[in-house]
């Protein structure tokens, strides 16, 4: 009698953007400026505007416009004429990401982008870049601001690529990518060069949080095969 041949699983990383392969922070504030600028509004500060990467952009401008959700719509709009024409190559990817990429795909791992930024913008600038070769699919979220949330973002992900979130590790720097990945039930490794603080990892603590890029690999692959 043959025995049944035994398929191991396949083991999965979902990748954040900004923040974790990237630092943003140029780009997105001069166009956060130009947008608020173009509505007569004053500055915002530096906190404000570095709080402003990672959760959906819409939700930051009405908080920098005293709550106003229909200037925020239009600052929205003001910064996706700068930003998808300069401020989107306004970045650099952190040193030894693509080794760290390249470390996890030999190691068997399948990489999904998973950003609230919109989709597009993604991929310019994995492509930018020249990451996207180490990414099955890219997903983010729509222009009308669907899969805008990291929750739903990630649930979507989950659906239409037949991911087993019990092998699975979301890879992030805020809490929007902790919140995302607990309310899907997967694990998450939160990087220590991004936009994070220190207290919102302790409100939002990750399974684990990752010093340096020279340690991204060896602590994702520890999460997915059941080791930390």
């Amino acid at each position: 009698m043959t025995a049944p041949s035994l398929t191991a699983p396949s083991l999965t990383a979902l990748v954040d953007l900004d923040g974790t392969l990237t630092d943003p922070y140029p780009g997105i504030s001069a166009s956060i400026l130009y947008a608020l600028e173009r509505l007569g509004h004053p500055p915002a500060d530096e906190l404000a505007l570095r709080a402003a990467i990672g959760p959906p952009l819409e939700g930051s401008f009405a908080t920098m416009l005293g709550g106003d959700v229909v200037l925020a719509k239009q600052a929205l709009g003001h910064y996706r004429e700068r930003f998808g024409t300069v401020g989107l190559f306004e970045n650099a990817v952190y040193g030894g990401i693509p080794e760290a990429l390249g470390a996890l795909q030999e190691s068997g791992v399948r990489m999904f982008l998973a950003s609230s930024k919109p989709r597009v913008f993604c991929e310019r600038i994995l492509d930018h870049f020249e990451l996207t070769p180490f990414f099955t699919t890219v997903h983010g979220s729509e222009f009308d601001g669907r899969l805008g949330e990291k929750e739903e973002l990630i649930a979507h992900i989950l659906a239409v690529e037949g991911i087993d979130p019990s092998h699975c590790v979301m890879i992030g720097d805020r809490r929007y990518d902790i919140e995302g990945a607990r309310a899907n039930a997967i694990k998450v490794a939160a990087v220590g060069w991004g936009y994070g603080t220190v207290e919102e990892f302790e409100t939002f603590p990750p399974d684990t949080i990752v010093p340096s890029v020279a340690d991204l690999a060896p602590a994702v692959l520890r999460l997915l095969r059941g080791e930390g």
